[in-house]
């Protein structure tokens, strides 16, 4: 009989199959070792190359790990760590206070007031799009007296680097009562801030070429201004530009500790800003508004669109007005608001005074006859007729009087800007030498022609005085007597800018000194109280005997007592000067220039008035210089 706990096969199969109870069969006596069955549940035995394997496997994972952990922790380890720590420390700029400006009396021009603004850092914004699509429209609600809209900002975030930690500015101008919201609200917002800067406000609209406006820095100033970032202004011209550098102040700084949010939790050190330099001009304030106000009275007079006023000391070129018309309000400028102005055709944008290039008239004759005298072409005695004009060739030279002056000597030549006289100084004629195209040139230069004065502003323009080689160079033509002719009267390829004129008018008025003129006088440290006074700076002198200029002062003196400009004798202060009329092309009327200073045997200032278009210097020009010498002595 068969063992039922054997475990029997037949033809590979278990036939059957049953648990061996040995307890039993240990109280039976157990098997015997020939007893224990053949395949009793026992696994195959594992190869040796797997175990190999396994083994190789792991120590290559091991390595693997441990060279990646050298090179996190000692190659890259400080890089990292710097990484993390600029995660929880930020150095930020603490921004310096622009210096201010004001005139000679100490009135302010300028002032910096709170603006509000929004800014941004992307590193601080999340990472997923769904997460900041939930933190942009909650900031959207926050601002909706902003009325900004969702893609409106979702647009401007999207320009910046997600990787940049630098504060950009994202809205400005924010109204009072949304920023006050905004400083609580802004904390629950990753990634953004609200920050209170100060903004330039110009406060009198009539200095506005002369201080010109701030505005946010270009692509090319952010490359060549190292020290400035991107939410920065800084002068776009006038002496907000001039003088960037002194305005600018220096900025300081404070290193903080933020939270996860990228918000301040405390400040670990500060470094304290620096204000800039406040600057104090030479210009009168009130000076300059009752100028701008008998500027534009007599260019609407006139139909005049444009026209400019410069008003100088002689005895140091300070200037004391200047201005321009058309022009602005620099305030449009910080606001954003100037579409108006670059379309504008009459271009208020152009500072006239300093830019502006006119045919100089008649103004240009004291220059002519001061080079005459020089070369000793002339004297106070020599006389020469006028006719009305006369002939080279088939070409007639004219003057403005029908008939002409009769026997004119320069003090007359100088009262009623005799053109005949100018012509025999400037080309000669017959036996007459004239100074010629040369010394004409040489003379114009020493007055300062052809040349920048070197004011303390951008944009100036040097003018021009035309030589044969000029004119072969810039029109392909050879120079011709009449040239010479037209040089000496101020017409022709003759340019000056109204500053030029009032420069040399300055150094007859103070006897031989060219000086370049100035706007600012004082540079004054707020922080230290320390005061610079900038000095007059002469370009050169005696280069014209006094006696000479003398005789021209006598000449414009006449101008005013028996001249062109004979209702300035009214006032009660001595004037002295010359009126000019320069042609222009086309059917416009022709400039109105008057160019001259008192008192007569003292001067104290220089008036030069150019009215474009404006016809007769005698009818327009010189009673709108009458009532800024009224002006000017009455203040």
């Amino acid at each position: 009989m068969k063992d039922p706990f054997l475990i029997q096969t037949s033809d590979q199969k278990i036939k059957d199959r049953k648990i061996p109870n040995f307890s039993n069969r240990l109280e039976e006596g157990g098997y015997l070792p020939s007893e224990v069955p053949e395949k009793a549940a026992l696994a195959p035995p594992v190869k040796k190359g797997r175990i190999y394997f396994f083994f190789i496997f792991v120590f290559v994972l091991m390595l693997i790990l441990f060279f990646r952990l050298f090179w996190l922790q000692i190659t890259k380890g400080e890089e990292y760590r710097n990484i993390a720590e600029g995660n929880r420390i930020r150095i930020l700029p603490l921004k310096a206070d622009r210096g201010l400006i004001y005139d000679r009396f100490n009135r302010p021009l300028v002032k910096n007031k709170a603006n509000f603004s929004l800014t941004v850092i992307p590193g601080d914004l999340p990472k997923g799009e769904q997460e900041k699509k939930e933190v942009l429209e909650k900031l959207i609600s926050f601002l909706e007296p902003e009325k900004k809209s969702l893609l409106e900002l979702k647009e401007k975030v999207s320009r910046f680097s997600p990787s940049s930690y630098q504060e950009t500015e994202l809205l400005r101008n924010i109204d009072y009562q949304t920023a006050f919201d905004l400083v609580l609200k802004t904390n629950e917002l990753p990634g953004f801030n609200l920050q209170i800067k100060a903004e330039r406000q110009y406060l009198n609209v009539d200095v506005s070429h002369i201080l010109g406006y701030t505005g946010k820095l270009s692509q090319e100033d952010l490359i060549q201004k190292s020290n400035y970032l991107m939410t920065d202004v800084i002068g776009k011209t006038g002496l907000e530009f001039y003088y960037e550098d002194l305005l600018k102040g220096k900025d300081g700084q404070k290193k903080i500790e933020v939270n996860s949010l990228g918000k301040e939790k405390k400040i670990i050190s500060q470094v304290s800003a620096q204000t800039g330099k406040d600057l104090i001009l030479s210009i009168d304030a009130n000076l300059q508004s009752k100028v701008a106000n008998i500027l534009k009275k007599y260019l609407k007079l006139s139909n005049s669109m444009a026209g400019t006023v410069v008003v100088l000391n002689p005895q140091n070129g300070e200037v004391l007005a200047l201005y321009s018309y058309p022009s602005y309000d620099n305030n449009s400028f910080i606001q954003g608001e100037i579409e108006d102005y670059l379309n504008d055709i009459n271009d208020p944008l152009v500072f006239r005074a300093i830019s502006g290039e006119y045919p100089s008239g008649s103004v240009i004759k004291p220059i002519i006859a001061a080079g005459a005298l020089a070369e000793g072409i002339i004297n106070e005695k020599t006389s020469i007729f006028s006719q009305g004009g006369f002939w080279v060739g088939k070409w007639f030279f004219a003057d403005w009087k029908q008939g002409g002056h009769g026997p004119t000597d320069l003090i007359k030549a100088l009262a009623e800007s005799v053109n005949t006289f100018f012509y025999y100084l400037g080309g000669g004629y017959g036996d007459f030498q004239g100074l010629g195209e040369e010394k004409i040139n040489y003379y114009a230069k020493l007055f300062g022609l052809n040349q920048k004065t070197g004011i303390d502003l951008p944009n100036e323009n040097q003018g021009l005085v035309a030589t044969p080689a000029w004119k072969q160079k810039v029109k392909g033509e050879i120079w011709y007597i009449g040239d010479t002719y037209h040089l000496s009267i101020g017409q022709g390829d003759l340019l000056v800018t109204p500053l030029q004129v009032a420069n040399y008018m300055a150094v007859i008025a103070n006897g031989g000194v060219l000086f370049k003129p100035r706007l600012v006088k004082e540079i004054n440290d707020s922080e230290t109280k320390k005061r610079t006074l900038i000095s007059s700076e002469i370009i050169r002198k005696n280069f014209i005997d006094t006696k000479h200029l003398d005789l021209i002062k006598k000449g414009l003196r006449a101008t005013v007592t028996q001249g062109s400009a004979r209702r300035l004798s009214t006032l009660s202060v001595e004037i002295a000067g010359k009126t000019g009329t320069a042609q222009v092309g086309g059917n416009k009327n022709s400039h109105a220039w008057f160019s001259g200073f008192a008192p007569y045997n003292n001067p104290e200032i220089v008036v030069t008035v150019l009215i474009e278009n404006g016809g007769e210097g005698s009818e327009i020009a010189v009673p709108a210089a009458q009532e800024i010498f009224k002006e000017y002595f009455s203040l």
